[in-house]
């Protein structure tokens, strides 16, 4: 990182941004070509869970090339200044790469998707209530991160 002023070094001020933010932007890439989606997620101990259909582009990149960049970001704002170029941009934001692996064991599936699920609804039992149709139908797949890093920019370090 160039800005090591900015950087956050405790994982929990990096997991802090994470449990805030609501998209994760995946990025993929296949034959050279970049490719970054929006994704609900869930995740815990520096591991990031994603659901998907069973098919799909992303589902195709990935079985080519697993390995993936993951982005949040949270507390996004613009901040003006007198001039235009002296503008810039608060927020905070974690960088992190890995591979993605598809799970298969049924345990870990339903898992999964409960961190998802309370990644958007907290706590709230009945968020977690999904048919077992609904988990069959359902492609879950996790990506370890390897490396990962935060930034903050225009607020106070926590």
């Amino acid at each position: 990182m160039r800005r090591h002023e900015k950087a956050i070094q405790e994982i929990s001020g990096i997991e802090e941004i994470i449990r805030r933010t609501s998209v994760c932007h995946l990025g993929l890439a296949q034959d050279g070509q970049p490719y970054v989606v929006p994704m609900s997620f869930g995740y815990r101990s520096r591991t990031v869970y994603f659901h998907a259909a069973r098919e799909g582009k992303k589902l195709d990149i990935l079985r080519q090339n697993p390995r993936v960049c993951v982005e949040f970001e949270s507390d996004i704002a613009v901040a003006r200044k007198e001039h235009g170029c002296a503008w810039t941009m608060h927020y905070r934001s974690v960088i992190g790469f890995g591979k993605a692996v598809i799970i298969e064991d049924e345990r870990e599936r339903f898992e999964a998707l409960q961190l998802i699920m309370r990644q958007y609804a907290g706590d709230d039992a009945s968020a977690s209530d999904f048919s077992p149709a609904a988990l069959e139908r359902t492609l879950l797949f996790k990506v370890e991160l390897d490396d990962i890093t935060g930034k903050v920019s225009g607020y106070p370090k926590e």
